[in-house]
This record gives structure tokens, sequence and C-alpha cells, in this order.
């Protein structure tokens, strides 16, 4: 065996790093901003080949056999993408917003070429920051019908995930919840600022846990969004916390902390969606769930959709589904998902205007 590849993480990007065992190492090179990239099968351990697999926002996912001796690699299979899709008519970009307390936040983008910055143009940012799970792009050929009614795609890899290492996760978990959700508005202000959107067209997407950082948002910077999507939210965080008959509740005090310690139960009180609902503006919201969801139960979005229609002072869209034969992860059938992804996209394009 004369080479080792390791999976590294730096600055939130995926890195294969090949040791030699003569001595010596070397990375190898990917020419997007922002991809993600990781090991294949290789069941052979005594060879020089390494088989990875590579996807990003434009290049749907591919899989190489890469020459650890030549650094020459060989595309095997491209996932296929009916209907002509040319990723050169796409772009990319990696970009930075920075925090109340001065962290860069990572900013993932997509968009159609011939985009022009100039404020106009309708974005969907995405978030979730929890558990640690990182938010790394990936391709989706759904997505497309998004970018090619002039949509920007963008994921903010806000704190509370694990992107840029354990403190990132840290930094974004129990008494410091709150930066992931600043950590979000920071970066719908600074694509703002940017010209990439406006508020008039600015959209949030969540779910679960990222359905928690929707319902915050919507309490913190309501003026901020056109239109969120909170999907299966955890919205109810002080009620559920203290009722350990849930079966996940007493596993999540890891997470949100335990609200029968007064010091957790004020700051949980502090941003959790429900509690702090007041008179005020709010977006136009589309929320979802499923009547057999165990991990965020039915009630939950449901009473705080109510609290909403009954105090919020607007008259903008607020759409609650609830899918009678869904749990927390959505469809079960082969295509039922597809349904679930048109609702969205139509409340998208009908508060852009887009009908066709």
């Amino acid at each position: 065996m004369d080479y080792i590849v390791l999976l590294e993480r730096e600055n939130g990007l995926n890195q294969l790093n090949v040791l030699k065992n003569s001595g010596g190492n070397y990375y190898i090179k990917f020419d997007e901003p922002v991809y993600s990239v990781f090991g294949s099968t290789n069941p052979q351990f005594n060879s020089k080949k390494f088989r990875y697999q590579y996807t990003s926002l434009t290049t749907p996912i591919t899989t190489f056999d890469y020459d650890l001796e030549t650094q020459q690699q060989n595309q095997i299979k491209q996932q296929e993408v009916l209907g002509g899709y040319n990723p050169n008519n796409y772009e990319t970009q990696r970009l930075f917003a920075t925090a109340p307390d001065g962290t860069k936040i990572p900013i993932a983008l997509v968009y159609k070429k011939g985009f022009e910055k100039n404020g106009n143009a309708p974005l969907l940012l995405y978030g979730y920051g929890s558990y640690g799970i990182t938010s790394d792009t990936y391709f989706s050929s759904l997505r497309l019908s998004l970018l090619n009614r002039g949509f920007v795609f963008a994921i903010a890899n806000v704190r509370g995930g694990q992107e840029m290492g354990r403190q990132w996760y840290e930094d974004g978990k129990l008494m410091k919840k709150t930066n992931t959700f600043t950590d979000f508005i920071a970066c719908g202000e600074f694509l703002i600022a940017q010209k990439y959107t406006s508020a008039k067209h600015l959209y949030a997407n969540g779910g679960s846990a990222g359905g928690l950082l929707m319902g915050a948002i919507a309490n913190l910077a309501p003026n901020l969004w056109n239109g969120i999507i909170a999907e299966v939210p955890f919205v109810d965080v002080v009620n559920t916390m203290l009722d350990e008959s849930i079966p996940l509740t007493t596993n999540e005090f890891d997470e949100w902390g335990n609200p029968k310690q007064k010091e957790v139960y004020e700051y949980l009180k502090t941003y959790s969606p429900y509690e702090n609902i007041t008179p005020k503006n709010y977006p136009n919201m589309l929320v979802t769930t499923g009547l057999h969801d165990s991990q965020v139960q039915y009630f939950e979005p449901a009473k705080w959709v109510a609290k909403l229609r009954a105090t919020k002072t607007d008259s903008n869209v607020l759409l609650f589904k609830t899918n009678m034969a869904f749990g927390h992860g959505g469809a079960s059938g082969r295509f039922d998902y597809l349904k679930d992804e048109a609702l969205q996209y139509a409340f998208l394009f009908s508060l852009e205007g887009i009908n066709k």
C-alpha cells in the first residue's frame, strides 16, 4: 500500500489529501468555488486508483477514478439530467456575510448566467443550523425549475451546523442558539446589500430544526422576507421540551437544554417562535406538517399557525397544509415528494407573479 487518502474539511470545504508512504502529500484540486466531494466504493485497499464522487450546485453527482501516481482522473459515471441540461449555463459562487459578532458566515449560491445584480431577482435562501449537521452543496435537477425562471438559490452555512468545525456547532447550540438565527438574518441582509435580491423578492426555507430557524427569523426580522416556507417546523420549543413523555425530548436536552433549569427555561422563552408572536406584520408563509410526524408532532405547527392568524396585523398569505399520510420525512412514495416540491415552488411563483 503506497498511498492513504484522507477526507478533510478546510474553510468549510471537503478536501482529499493524498499521503505518500514514501513521504510527502498533495491535494486533489477542484475548479469550482464551492462543491462536495467524498470517497466512493474502494474495496481494494492495495490499489493506486482511488474512486470518489463529486457534486456541486451546477454539477450532477459524478464518479471519478483517480490515478494516485499520475494524478489523472477518469470520469466513470454522471447522474443523468433529462431535458438537455448544460452546466455551462449556470454559475456558482461562494460568499461570506458578517454576523453581528463579526463572524464570517459562508453562503453558497447558484443562478443562471445572464443574471444581473440589480436587486430585482427573486432569491431562495435555505438554512438548517442544528445538531452539527453540515449543509453541503449538492446538485438538484428539481432546482432548475427555480433557476430557469430567474431565481437565485443560496445555502447559508449558519452556526449550529459543523461546516467550519466542531466549534461552529458549539457556538450554535444550547445557550448560544440565537447565533443560528442572527447568522441567517445577516446572510439575508448581505445578499440584499450586494443587490442579489431585495426584501420584496427574498424568500427563506427550512425544515424541522430549520423550521425553528424559520419561525425565529419571522419574529426577529419579519420585514426582511417576502415569503417563508417552514416544513415540519419545531416551533413550540418550551412546551415540547417540558414534556418528557414525548419520546425524543430527553435526548434533545444536549441540543436545546433542559427547561426545568431556570436559566435554560428563560433562554428558550427568548426565541421559541410560538412564545414570541406579537401583533405586527409577518411575511407570506407556507407551513407544512404530517399527521404521523413523531419528531415534530403536527399540533406544534398547527397551534403556531393558529396563534399567528389570531395575532398578526397583515393580510399576507398564511397557508397551512397537514398531509394526513406523511411523517417527519415527508412522502414515502417514489414520486410523491415531487408534489410537495411543486407546492413550494407554486407558492414562490405565485408571490413573484410567475405563471409559466
